[in-house]
């Protein structure tokens, strides 16, 4: 007895534990009886909000959903504009989940990737549309803020309403197919509310030319500025030759005048010093003539050493021989 009584203490835990569930602040949850998504009474999704609540233990399941914005990055595409010429576009948008139960069906059971997918899929659709009617200018100039919310707009909307109306009154198998019709509001399937998603914000980080374009521009501006160096080099050499001839000729004129100065002051030092000689030799032709001798003497024997070779009885050795026969030969 006590025995049962115990066991049916822990199935009781046991249920009250597995039927007790609690939402995070960052989540939303929907239960799943038998694999369906539970509605009210209404035929709406239940969407649990963040707290405990209950279910039924084994037939209901949880399924929780990230009810935060989130970001998904694009990668760098290519993308051809109106005037044919391609842009490398790096972009990201933000999303969230603003209908849980259409997003867990369409989605596959809530799996993110695969909604990505689809984000990444569509937006590289519609901003390959946009681009191709712009031109790079107006790409780059004001019109990225407007491409932006015009790109946000068309995911969230997809078709203008008058299109779906036409399509949803004319074929009721494409009504069926490719249009929801929920409390009397159309709903694109081509938009992002189909998949229970709305994005929440586009963004383009950076706009550039492909790396093959670029290397052609970078090859044109250096040759353009190689050009224009070449054109200020022959300037600079063209003034470099004008002044290096003129500082020759000015070179010239001041060497030539100054040979001319000093052949002229030579001229005049040797006037001088001749005039000077000649006094000398007027006043003491003796004393002038043995100066003259000695340094006659000096400069014979410098270049010749002591070997000459001459008449002993010549002038060149009279101031040589002994003042008495000096005396008496003159």
């Amino acid at each position: 007895m006590r025995n049962s009584f115990i066991f049916i203490i822990i199935a009781n835990l046991f249920l009250m534990y597995t039927s007790i569930f609690i939402i995070p602040q960052t989540e939303r949850g929907i239960i799943l009886r038998f694999g369906k998504v539970l509605r009210n009474y209404e035929n709406k999704p239940i969407i649990y909000k963040p707290g405990l609540h209950f279910k039924i233990p084994i037939i209901e399941t949880v399924k929780m959903l990230d009810a935060r914005i989130q970001t998904l990055e694009i990668q760098a595409d290519r993308y051809l504009t109106s005037e044919n010429k391609d842009l490398m576009v790096d972009s990201y948008l933000k999303w969230r989940i603003n209908d849980f139960s259409r997003y867990y069906v369409a989605t596959g059971g809530g799996k993110s990737y695969q909604a990505e997918t689809l984000l990444k899929r569509k937006f590289s659709d519609r901003l390959r549309s946009e681009f191709g009617r712009l031109s790079v200018n107006d790409i780059i100039t004001d019109s990225r803020g407007r491409l932006t919310v015009d790109i946000r707009d068309s995911l969230n909307k997809g078709t203008s309403t008058n299109e779906l109306n036409k399509k949803y009154n004319s074929n009721t198998t494409t009504k069926t197919k490719k249009i929801f019709n929920i409390k009397h509001f159309i709903i694109n399937a081509n938009s992002m509310t189909a998949l229970g998603i709305e994005v929440v914000d586009v963004r383009i980080k950076k706009i550039e030319l492909p790396n093959e374009i670029f290397e052609a521009i970078y090859a044109r501006m250096r040759a353009e500025r190689e050009a224009v160096a070449r054109q200020h080099r022959s300037r600079g050499q063209e003034e470099a030759t004008k002044i290096r001839a003129t500082a020759d000729k000015t070179v010239t004129e001041i060497l030539s005048e100054a040979e001319r100065t000093s052949l002229i002051l030579k001229g005049e030092g040797d006037a001088t010093a001749a005039k000077i000689f000649a006094n000398a030799f007027n006043q003491d032709p003796g004393f002038y003539t043995f100066i003259r001798s000695l340094r006659a003497y000096k400069e014979s024997f410098k270049t010749n050493g002591d070997i000459i070779i001459m008449s002993p009885h010549d002038d060149f050795f009279n101031f040589m021989k002994a003042p008495t026969k000096l005396h008496k030969k003159n």
